[in-house]
């Protein structure tokens, strides 16, 4: 039996790494989302695909905290196992799905630009959406179906992730869905940034005739800049989270050690945040998307600056 004692520094250690992580995570959601609602503007099948993003986000932010909790053992009847790991198990699934979705419909308009309009994704939206958040919805239900180890449970009278999913359901997910999903990103991004050189190339030779140095410099910083900031996120948010999916496993097939657990936890919590972080960073860099959170803010900075001026009046006229 684990210490009491020991149980409750996971605990706030869990708290400690993802509360501020979470809450930061649900609020820029919430601002983005809300930008996108109220521009008519943005009202188009791209956008659609980006805000069922953020609301996978929101959701993974709400699941941050449990998240850890899955590596850990805990005296649950099965049912209640099965909610606290399939449930947060889906979120994650059906976030990594629609950000694989975005960057396929970005990678697709950025390609065939032309043809960006005939694109099926945009003339059957809501079926890629469909598919995005069901597909994901029936994997994480397999363990409830059956596939699962309740027989571990029933020996050790403990809920641990091996009486939910079965070592090939892992390895399935881990290897079958996960890392397709980050090399395809990573592919795509690649791909995008090869042609932005491309295109680079073929604006300065237009600028070499016109002997614009200036110019030309100024576009090599801001490919230079752009460059620097996909390797940055890239190191930044998935970096830990490929150290989590690989290492972290080894850390859960240990049992005992609170070194063990306690990296487990800070493990899942940096890897799990980090990728978590990457539909922030994509909205943040819109001004599409942050013009009407600054107008929001402005108006709303106006309109408590003009209350606070009609009640000094008022003020006035009571003390006198």
């Amino acid at each position: 039996m684990r210490n009491t004692s020991d149980s409750d520094v996971e605990a706030q250690l869990i708290y400690a790494l993802t509360l501020p992580v979470s809450c930061a995570i649900i609020l820029i959601n919430l601002l983005i989302i809300l930008a996108i609602t109220c521009s008519r503007q943005l009202h188009n099948s791209q956008n659609y695909f980006f805000v069922s993003l953020l609301v996978a986000d929101l959701c993974t932010g709400v699941a941050l905290p449990f998240i850890p909790w899955m590596g850990l053992n805990r005296p649950l009847s099965f049912s209640s196992c099965l909610l606290v790991h399939i449930f947060p198990n889906f979120l994650f699934l059906a976030f990594l799905s629609n950000l694989v979705l975005v960057h396929y419909e970005r990678y697709r308009s950025i390609v065939s630009p032309l043809r960006r309009g005939q694109l099926w994704l945009h003339r059957r939206f809501a079926l890629a959406l469909l598919a995005a958040w069901m597909l994901p919805l029936l994997f994480a239900l397999l363990p409830a179906f059956g596939w699962n180890n309740k027989a571990i449970h029933d020996r050790n009278r403990c809920c641990t992730y091996r009486s939910v999913f079965p070592n090939a359901f892992i390895y399935l997910e881990v290897y079958g869905l996960l890392a397709p999903a980050i090399l395809s990103i990573a592919a795509m991004t690649c791909r995008v940034l090869w042609i932005t050189r491309e295109q680079l190339r073929d604006i300065q030779r237009l600028q070499r005739a016109v002997a614009n140095k200036g110019y030309r410099r100024r576009l090599e910083m801001r490919y230079a800049c752009c460059v620097a900031a996909v390797s940055l996120a890239f190191l930044a948010c998935w970096v830990p989270y490929i150290v989590y999916t690989h290492i972290g496993m080894e850390f859960l097939l240990r049992r005992g050690g609170k070194s063990d657990r306690t990296g487990h936890i800070v493990l899942s919590c940096v890897g799990v945040g980090g990728i978590a972080v990457v539909p922030l960073l994509l909205g943040l860099a819109n001004r599409e998307y942050t013009d009407p959170v600054k107008k929001l803010f402005r108006k709303l900075w106006h309109r408590c600056g003009n209350t606070s001026v009609q009640m000094d009046p008022s003020i006035r006229i009571c003390r006198s």
